[in-house]
């Protein structure tokens, strides 16, 4: 993929300053029109071999835009808070919001190559991390960013004559390291480890613009050239077509389905019920301290019909846990820094670290159920949501997160008489709203929703937990059985895996065994 930049492309100095400042207005104006309208979010990743120019060239985006919109988010080694965390946390976190530009500097492109060249990652490992990152750079384009990707290209002849530049003068020669030096030699293995990652990621919707870095006018004008004219396509309201999508028709020809299967008649005595659930939380808070916790964390999910107990059933849950151990999120409509992201964004930031909980009241599911139902967003939208929440599922089962869903289901006898105790009762009033009488008129078109999400999202890593809640204490009892159950299944599992660790590492570490060993000897 990298012939074309091998040919040694010039610019002149006569000919680049002469076309730098219209480039410069264009791209402030640009700039301008995007931070007004706030529609769309920009991601532009630089990419690309040592000393190839990725410094200067974010330099320069500095220097001919309004670093006011501007953000660059610069990834090294993931420290430990990321560790503890699925890898893409970080990257998540870092996304601009609509009407702005992030730089990123190092990206999602970055560990999968460095631990292929290590040999801490398979090539069918690295074409499933391919196929992973296609599909979150066309969620990301689905919601509405431009993601644009640049890899600034040097050939192993030019990067030395680089490294032997910088190394010469005072001013630079702090950028060049026996670490760089070390990197050269590997050279010929990241071209074929990039150029084959490219390649698997070179999509319609985010395609790699490949720059020849040598020349430096020519790599800062021709990056510059191809986020405006990015930009002005999508600001003239030029956008990706919309994936070809099967519409989903649902056809239940007895009138049978998961929820109408449901026994909502069974129910638990008070005295058996304060029996059971002293010994659940007992039981709960000893596998909360279980030492086979700490390197796993846990996502509790509910989900449920206005009025079915979720609320009572996860104060249930927290009762037997120390309140450092966990964080409930209760989730409402966006909030403008919200909306300003995709929509799974506000899920990623709270997700818990080794030894903590996160418990979710309503989640991410709010996508294919309200959204859908209520009109908030058009059936393309919600119907490609069914894969994105199935892939945030797996990258944190595979990142050692136990991730347990429920959804609590009441008859509509009992919720219109659960409302109407919550009318005459006044600690009980705000929780009874128009919207909640509003949403009962729908009832069916949420049943339909729901029976969809559970048959398209209920998978064998994280499948759903149906409660049968007309009776609380019921529902209760069965959540937190289902909770222990589910925490001691996982940790009878081996611990997840610690990332390998590459040569580099282990030579690192090598030397600092042998340091210790001669300063042992030298005090002997």
């Amino acid at each position: 993929m990298f012939e074309s930049a091998e040919i040694g492309h010039r610019v002149s100095k006569a000919r680049f300053k002469e076309e730098v400042p219209a480039l410069r207005e264009a791209l402030l104006e640009a700039q301008a029109r995007l931070f007004a309208e706030s529609k769309i979010p920009v991601v532009v990743l630089i990419s690309g071999e040592d000393g190839s120019g990725k410094r200067e060239t974010i330099s320069v985006l500095y220097d001919w835009m309004d670093p006011r919109f501007l953000s660059t988010q610069a990834f090294e080694a993931a420290t430990d808070e990321e560790r503890e965390r699925p890898a893409m946390w970080r990257y998540w976190r870092s996304l601009p919001p609509r009407g702005r530009v992030g730089i990123f500097y190092g990206s999602w492109y970055s560990d999968p190559i460095r631990m292929r060249i290590q040999g801490d990652l398979s090539e069918m490992e690295l074409d499933a991390r391919s196929a992973q990152i296609n599909r979150f750079e066309a969620m990301l384009i689905n919601e509405g960013a431009l993601v644009l990707k640049f890899w600034i290209h040097l050939t192993q002849k030019a990067q030395r004559e680089r490294f032997k530049a910088l190394e010469s003068d005072p001013h630079t020669a702090w950028r060049v390291t026996p670490w760089h030096w070390g990197r050269l030699k590997t050279y010929g293995k990241l071209q074929e480890v990039s150029s084959h990652l490219l390649r698997m990621t070179n999509t319609a919707v985010a395609p790699w613009v490949i720059v020849e870095g040598e020349d430096d006018r020519y790599r800062s004008l021709k990056v510059g050239q191809v986020i405006l004219a990015a930009l002005n396509a999508r600001l003239g309201g030029k956008t990706p077509p919309a994936a070809a999508l099967a519409p989903i028709v649902r056809v239940d020809s007895d009138g049978r389905n998961v929820l109408s299967e449901l026994d909502l008649t069974q129910a638990l005595a008070a005295s058996k019920y304060r029996t059971e659930m002293g010994r659940l939380q007992g039981r709960l808070s000893e596998l909360a301290r279980d030492p086979r916790f700490k390197n796993r964390s846990l996502v509790l999910a509910f989900e449920g019909a206005d009025a079915a107990g979720k609320g009572g059933a996860i104060r249930r849950i927290t009762a037997a846990l120390d309140a450092r151990q966990f964080q409930v999120v209760p989730v409402a409509a966006p909030t403008e820094e919200e909306r300003a992201q995709p929509y799974l964004w506000r899920f990623w930031r709270h997700l818990p670290r080794h030894k903590h909980m996160t418990i979710f009241d309503r989640t991410w599911y709010g996508r294919v159920l309200v959204e859908r139902v209520e009109g908030f967003c058009v059936p393309a939208d919600w119907q490609r949501a069914y894969s994105e929440i199935n892939d945030f599922e797996h990258e944190l089962v595979e990142a050692g997160t136990i991730v347990v869903k429920f959804w609590l289901q009441i008859s509509q006898e009992e919720q219109l008489k659960r409302f109407k105790e919550r009318e005459q009762i006044a600690f009980k009033r705000f929780k009874i709203t128009e919207e909640d009488w509003r949403n009962r008129d729908k009832w069916d078109a949420y049943q339909l929703a729901i029976c969809e999400m559970v048959e398209r999202t209920s998978t064998g890593e994280v499948p759903w937990t149906l409660v049968e809640s007309n009776d609380k204490n019921f529902a209760r009892v069965k959540i937190l059985r289902t909770l222990c159950e589910r925490l001691e299944e996982a940790l009878k599992e081996p611990d997840p895996a610690p990332a390998r660790k590459g040569k580099q590492s282990k030579l690192r570490d090598a030397s600092k065994k042998k340091i210790k060993r001669t300063a042992k000897l030298n005090k002997a």
